[in-house]
Order: structure tokens, then sequence, then C-alpha cells
């Protein structure tokens, strides 16, 4: 058979692996459809992928698999490698080393809202193994410093512990990777990266709420590591406003140590201007910095971005800097920090991973109970939370305006009966609009 490139080769491997039923549509698609194909100066056939997951997922089950289709192909034996495609991958986590480098406890700025938290944060930071402060839930509203705190107890625990495993996730991708290895049958692969760490630090926790195998897994995870491993984790709400979070995980939450953040006040707003401008090197007069403090009240994010936007100013201008600047910035930066818009595919995503159907089964035609159920209610959440029209709303989910209107209808009557339904659907809301 001739072959004339290295990506026709790799296209008739794909090819075998799919038509003789070796590697699942799924496994395809999730794991190897990706790969970028290389040929050494040994001709071996290497394999680049951008993360190291992919990388130990192939290695374990899929490699194999490949060098069999690849003889298959070529006629002889050929050794496959696969390799983390370094330019790439390292530019990433330098990217986001260097995001994370800013967070840390001498830069974070004390005051009322936030010094218990901080000295609890602190106090696992200076002794991660002690069991004093484990777990240690941190929670407040989004921009308040939370995942401040989170980073820097990594920052320190990787400096003080240099030969301990350290593991840094948002909620989130903790149920997107959990959802991805559940697809692809690599939950051991799964379960191996969150319970063989010492440190383990899950921002926005809160994202595990309604979804029952991401509880399960968590719970069983939290059992691995605990009380021997320190867990910290942080959430927009203290674990009994979690409606839908299993009362075992809610109760060994509560059985460590809940830290409160509220918004910064006037005082502590003033310091983290003064203590990023310092950061920059910008030289600001007391009258803005308290007129900044006083327009910008709840989120740390935006009082940090003005700042950031008035040094943008001082390094393309020799103007001085002026209140009526700081006013035409506040009001960008505050309509820049608002939330994303919600939307259809925003709360089918969500549904989704409540749910555990995915999302191209909701948008279908499918009508087995557990999928019309998850489209039944993002039809519900779609009119609650965006200004549609029962038409307009009925042309996203295939369906007349009719069906529409009687599907919110139905849903309205199951949640004023089913208390725990209802839970779930105020979590995902929650979840949706944060």
């Amino acid at each position: 058979m001739a072959i004339n490139s290295i990506n026709e080769l790799w296209n008739q491997i794909c090819e075998d692996c799919q038509k003789n039923e070796k590697i699942s549509e799924v496994g395809m698609n999730a794991w190897i459809l990706g790969l970028v194909p290389k040929l050494s100066d040994e001709g071996q056939l290497i394999l680049q992928t951008n993360h190291d997951f992919v990388k130990k997922n192939i290695d374990t089950y899929y490699k194999k698999i490949l060098e069999q289709s690849c003889e298959q192909v070529c006629g002889l034996p050929m050794q496959i490698e696969v390799v983390v495609k370094t330019e790439i991958f390292e530019e990433v986590k330098k990217i986001a080393s260097e995001q994370e480098d800013a967070y840390t406890f001498e830069n974070f700025v004390v005051g009322s809202s936030n010094k218990f938290a901080h000295a609890a944060a602190m106090a696992v930071a200076d002794k991660p193994f002690s069991n004093i402060y484990n777990p240690l839930f941190i929670y407040g509203n989004s921009g308040v410093g939370k995942t401040h705190l989170m980073v820097a107890i990594k920052n320190s625990v990787e400096l003080n512990f240099p030969d301990k495993k350290i593991l840094f996730i948002r909620g989130e991708q903790f149920v997107n990777e959990l959802v991805q290895a559940i697809r692809s049958q690599t939950t051991d692969i799964f379960r191996d990266r969150f319970r063989t760490v010492d440190v383990l630090l899950i921002d926005d926790i809160h994202f595990i709420a309604g979804k029952e195998q991401a509880q399960e897994e968590f719970f069983n995870t939290f059992n691995s590591l605990y009380p021997e491993k320190q867990i910290v984790v942080t959430s927009d709400r203290p674990p009994k406003e979690i409606k839908t979070l299993e009362e075992r995980i809610r109760s060994r939450f509560e059985s460590g140590i809940l830290a409160d953040m509220s918004p910064p006040d006037f005082e502590t707003r003033v310091g983290i201007l003064k203590n990023k401008s310092d950061q920059l090197n910008l030289n600001l007069n007391d009258d803005i910095l308290f007129f900044i403090a006083e327009q910008i009240k709840s989120n740390i994010r935006q009082l940090e971005g003005i700042i950031k936007k008035l040094q943008a100013y001082t390094n393309l201008h020799s103007n001085n800097i002026t209140l009526p600047l700081v006013q035409s910035y506040i009001r960008d930066i505050i309509n820049e920090e608002l939330p994303d818009p919600v939307t259809v595919e925003k709360i089918v995503e969500e549904v989704s991973r409540t749910y555990n159907v995915s999302v191209d089964d909701i948008f279908s035609k499918k009508k087995s109970a557990d999928i019309a159920f998850a489209r039944q209610i993002s039809i519900y959440i779609v009119n609650k939370l965006i200004k549609m029209s029962s038409i307009e709303i009925g042309k996203k989910f295939g369906k007349d305006h009719t069906t529409i209107l009687y599907t919110i209808d139905k849903i309205n009557g199951i949640l004023k009966e089913n208390k725990f339904e209802r839970s779930i659907v105020e979590d995902i809301i929650k979840n949706v609009n944060s």
C-alpha cells in the first residue's frame, strides 16, 4: 500500500481502528483524533498532544492498539511514542503560572471582611498536614478574594513543601473531567489523579451540587484523603445553602472550618487600591483612590481592573490622571465586569451536567424519559431567565409554541409539589448566573 505522507499514514491507522472497532467512537473522538502525528529520524511514529493527562491515558489504554493498526497498515512493526508538545504546553503553563504567582499572602490585603479566612488559609499553608483546619471551607460572593487565598495556599505549600503533591482545580473542571472519564471509560485514571495528592484545592465546589456521579466521586475522594491529607474548597455560599448538596458531603464540610468572606469595607478597598498601585508603580493621590473605593464596593477584581487600566493609560500618554478620566474608566470597567449573558446554550450545558444527559440529546428529538425531562427543565429555565417568546424557545428546541407553554406549565406544577426537584432547579439557576 503506497503511503505518501505521515498524515496519510495516520489517517489510515485511525480508519483501521474505527473500521475494525478496535477503539470505540467515543474513545476516538475523545483521545485519538486530536493527536498530531510526526515521524522521527529513526522512523518512529510520534503522536503529539498538549496535555500530560492525554498522554498518560493513551499510553495506558490505546498505545498497543495503535501500534497493531500501524503494523496492519504498513506491513511492518513500528513503535509509537506519545509526547507532550512542550513548546505549546510549557507556554500555557508559563502564562498560568505568571497569573497565579500574583496571588500570595504578602499582597493580600487583610480587613474585617476577610480576617478569619485569611488567618485560616495562612494556618493551612504553614502546617498543611496538622489536621487543625481540615477541611477548610471558604465561602463568599464572586470577587471577594477566595481564589486569591486558594492560590496563595498552593504557592506557599509548593515553596515550603516541594516534595508534596498539590492539585488546584475548579469545580466545573472537576465535573467536566469526570464526564470525559466516564465517556472514555478512564475513571481509574481520573481517580488516581485526585486521590494521590497531599493537598487538594477545589475552587467553586458548589458546581458538583445536584450532580450524582460528581458528588459520589468527590465523596470517595474526600474519604480517601481525609484526615491525613489537606482539603480546601471554596463556594459562593455556605454548605447549608447549597440545597442539592448531599447531606453526607455537607456534614463533612461542616465538621471542618467554615470561613466567611464578605465584600471589603471602605478601608480595605482603599488598601487594595494602594497595594495594586504600588505593584504597578502608579502614583495616585488619595482623592482619586477614595473616589474609586466609594464607587466600586463589592468586587476586588473591579478595583484591580481600574488600576491596570490607569497604568496602561500612563504608559501611552504623558498626561496626568484626572478625576474625569477615572470616572470614564470606572464606567468602562463596570460594564466589562458584568457577568457573561445567560444563553440557551449555557443553561442547557448546566442541565446536561446536572442530569447526566448530553447537550446533543437535549436538543434532539429523542423521547426517552431522562432526556425528555432534562429537555423540559431546560425549557422551563430558559423561559425563566431569558426574555424569549414561546415561539423563539420552540425554534431552539424544535418544538411548537403550544408544546413550550405546556412544558413550562407542567414543570412549574412539578416544582411546586416536589421540593427536592425545586432545589435542583434553584441550584442550576445559581450556577448559570454565577
